[in-house]
């Protein structure tokens, strides 16, 4: 299958592109500089020069393709006005991504969050989330799954809060990232807040099983683990970059601190028993273990 992709050098993206050429794909991917296309053609993909907010071109690769794999976005969260503008960047992107596959019967994979449920694990029918800092993330993935009643084999893959890969990415990379910068290893309250995780080698997997065989309008979940507790996540940070271990403000993540804050795990037993996805990878807490000091 020729397929489209959007994000394909990023942590999800290139592992997303090995993983179809690895098993018979070819893949036209979406590149926003030089560098970007030199990366792609590195990878063994053919390069489409444009960015996200490019909707013609994105329409073209999508024309041009018997799939779509979409991963891109802005991923700025310095402030809540870029949060909103990186959502509604995104949100176009997937429309116009999804009118152009109309009446085509060819699978349309989007990137998604797990929800989170108070008291229990979050599962695969349980809806998206459509308030707060990126609700709107939610409403445009519920919107292109509608699109299987006009011809499109729509399905999402949510992804947990940390897809990681030699101890970067996600939002334990985010703490790793702010431990440097400020000297503590901190997080959220208590710290007893638990946060799903998939090794990105092991969610590329299951993008490409959604892209041959899931059926339209389904959601699934790409959960290895299904909630390490964020007292946890910092305590191998700290011990990796010998600096204390803190409760820090909410505030201290910006647009994401009610997020970074919040209980929510998820669970993928619907997913592995369907589409035959199995983790093969390390978990978050040994991943993290590659965290240089």
């Amino acid at each position: 299958m020729r397929v489209f992709v959007t994000g394909g050098t990023g942590l999800i993206g290139s592992a997303v592109v090995a993983e179809l050429l690895g098993n018979g794909h070819t893949v036209l991917a979406l590149a926003r500089s030089d560098a970007s296309a030199r990366a792609v053609e590195a990878a063994g993909a053919q390069p489409l020069r444009g960015g996200l907010a490019d909707l013609d071109v994105l329409r073209t690769g999508a024309a041009q393709s018997e799939g779509v794999i979409h991963l891109a976005f802005g991923n700025d969260f310095s402030s809540p006005e870029a949060v909103a503008d990186a959502v509604a960047e995104e949100s176009a992107a997937i429309a116009a991504l999804g009118e152009e596959l109309v009446g085509s019967d060819r699978p349309f994979v989007t990137v998604s969050g797990t929800p989170w449920v108070p008291g229990r694990l979050s599962t695969e029918t349980d809806p998206l989330p459509t308030d707060g800092p990126v609700g709107g993330r939610g409403r445009a993935v519920t919107a292109m799954l509608g699109l299987a009643s006009r011809g499109v084999r729509t399905t999402a893959v949510r992804m947990p809060r940390t897809v990681h890969n030699r101890g970067d990415g996600g939002f334990a990379g985010m703490l790793t990232g702010i431990a440097r910068q400020s000297g503590v290893s901190g997080y959220a309250g208590d710290g007893e807040q638990r946060w799903p995780a998939v090794h990105a080698l092991d969610a590329a997997v299951l993008f490409r099983l959604a892209l041959e065989k899931a059926p339209a309008g389904t959601s699934w979940h790409a959960v290895a683990d299904e909630g390490d507790k964020v007292r946890d996540i910092a305590a191998v940070i700290g011990r990796r970059l010998n600096l204390p271990v803190e409760s820090v403000p909410p505030e201290t993540y910006g647009p994401l601190g009610p997020i970074f804050a919040t209980d929510q795990p998820s669970s993928s037993t619907h997913t592995r028993q369907t589409l035959g996805w199995e983790p093969k990878h390390p978990s978050l807490l040994a991943d993290l273990e590659n965290i240089q000091p």
